[in-house]
């Protein structure tokens, strides 16, 4: 069960969700949660989750992988925010996150209650959409809003008509 969203109370804003991860459709879904936030005066949260399987290994190595995962979230985040800055004007939330990217969605979207919209691409590989849009189909990652999924073949000119 969600908690109450508070978009409607005063000082308080629709914030849209967006995923982001190293894969090329995630800037899709960038792209059209900021033209949402553009035409509907939101918010933007960007979030980059690293998933934690990646670090078993001795000490040493798993704290320089560890670091080295969390310089890759955040240039990805900042290339990202970069993009929405020049293009849209407006200035987006960055939160990097560790654990399963469906539970730390769901824990995001608990902890701030602005958020009322999540973004996802889905890619066109012939592996399939991707992992978290083919979980929305499977009941562990039923998540508490809506959910956009963006197609990684749209263009620019087509998210802006769409969004």
């Amino acid at each position: 069960m969600v908690s109450k969203r508070l978009i409607r109370e005063a000082g308080h804003r629709r914030k849209f969700l967006a995923i982001m991860d190293d894969t090329p459709e995630c800037e899709r879904a960038a792209a059209y949660a900021a033209r949402r936030v553009q035409a509907t005066n939101g918010g933007l949260v960007l979030l980059f989750v690293i998933e934690p399987g990646d670090f078993q290994h001795w000490l040493g190595v798993e704290q320089i992988m560890r670091e080295e995962a969390l310089a890759t979230a955040n240039a990805t985040l900042d290339t990202h925010a970069a993009r929405i800055r020049e293009t849209i004007g407006i200035e987006p939330e960055l939160v990097v996150r560790e654990g399963k990217p469906a539970e730390e969605i769901h824990k995001l979207i608990e902890e701030d209650q602005d958020i009322a919209i999540l973004v996802l691409a889905a890619g066109n590989a012939k592996e399939g959409p991707g992992p978290l849009v083919s979980s929305i189909a499977g009941k562990s990652a039923a998540f508490p809003i809506p959910v956009t999924v963006v197609p990684q073949n749209l263009s620019d000119e087509e998210i802006e008509t769409l969004a």
